[in-house]
């Protein structure tokens, strides 16, 4: 029988201690330029990148996202003949991360969410009678990091306050449960069709491509965007982000979130309806109580 829990790592690759924490677990890590390890995790990566995580970075860097992940990342299989995950891709040739400098990291203030992470790792869990996921954290340990023998502790709570990766986890909460589900569904949804497989990776990863496809009259006819809304989208990456996750929930399992054209004309003949009446109500409460004629 299948594990009823399904459990997410940013590090997929990476062993960790099979015990889960909570936020108040106190843990001693330290990490900064003159550590003798300095350099050695972004040295040999193996990153897996969010959402928000491609938002931050092509924003910083100014380009498209199409070119960002053309130039920096790489496609993986988050399961076989599935859905599909995005990694940093390494310097060629080796593996080495592209923004590893001697000074550190150069795009530290819109690094990913596992670097702001490590050494802990984020696992969602969810059960498959249960909508939402929880969150426990896990330690990891590799032989390189000195980071541990630090003399200062801290909870881990008070370590991703520190490392501001509060707000990525609210962003990309919508995505974890996504591929939550899509996992812990399995076989009763079946295998996604490869347009669905192209449209989970554009909405996910690809935001500028995204936006086209939203602004297109195929996507015009089919649904129904506020103007407010629409506008927004257009100028607004992070609300784009949510919202392909948002088309996303609805295509692959059905939630409806986005109303559809078919949708907006029962609505509005459901209101014309409903007026019709109300004035046929009202013209018969008239007639019915209109004074009687004495003449």
């Amino acid at each position: 029988m299948a594990d009823p829990n399904i459990a997410e790592s940013p590090f997929p690759s990476i062993p960790v201690a099979p015990k889960m924490y909570d936020g108040s677990k106190n843990i001693s890590f330290r990490c900064y330029k003159g550590i003798s390890c300095w350099n050695a995790c972004c040295a040999n990566i193996d990153i897996t990148l969010t959402p928000y995580d491609i938002v931050r970075l092509k924003t910083r860097l100014e380009m498209e996202s199409g070119e960002f992940l053309r130039q920096y990342t790489e496609p993986y299989e988050l399961e076989k003949d599935g859905i599909a995950g995005v990694k940093f891709k390494p310097v060629e040739g080796g593996r080495a991360c592209q923004f590893m400098t001697p000074e550190g990291c150069s795009v530290y203030e819109d690094r990913p969410t596992s670097c702001r992470y490590y050494p802990v790792a984020l696992v969602s869990m969810r059960k498959q009678d249960e909508y939402t996921d929880s969150a426990a954290y896990a330690l990891v340990k590799e032989p390189h990091c000195k980071g541990h023998e630090e003399d200062r502790t801290l909870t881990i709570d008070a370590y991703r306050q520190e490392q501001g990766v509060a707000g990525y986890d609210e962003q990309d909460r919508g995505w974890r449960q996504l591929i939550l589900k899509k996992k812990s569904s399995g076989p009763t949804i079946g295998k996604p069709s490869l347009r669905s497989r192209q449209l989970f990776f554009i909405a996910c990863y690809d935001v500028d491509l995204f936006r086209q496809f939203v602004a297109s009259d195929g996507f015009q006819q089919s649904f129904v965007l506020e103007e407010t809304e629409f506008y927004q989208l257009m100028r607004d990456d992070v609300a784009m982000m949510q919202f392909g996750i948002r088309f996303i929930k609805q295509v692959m399992f059905g939630e409806m979130t986005i109303q559809t054209r078919e949708e907006a004309v029962k609505a509005r003949e459901a209101k014309v309806l409903a007026q019709q009446q109300a004035q046929i109500e009202r013209r018969n409460y008239d007639a019915a109580n209109e004074p009687a004629d004495l003449t």
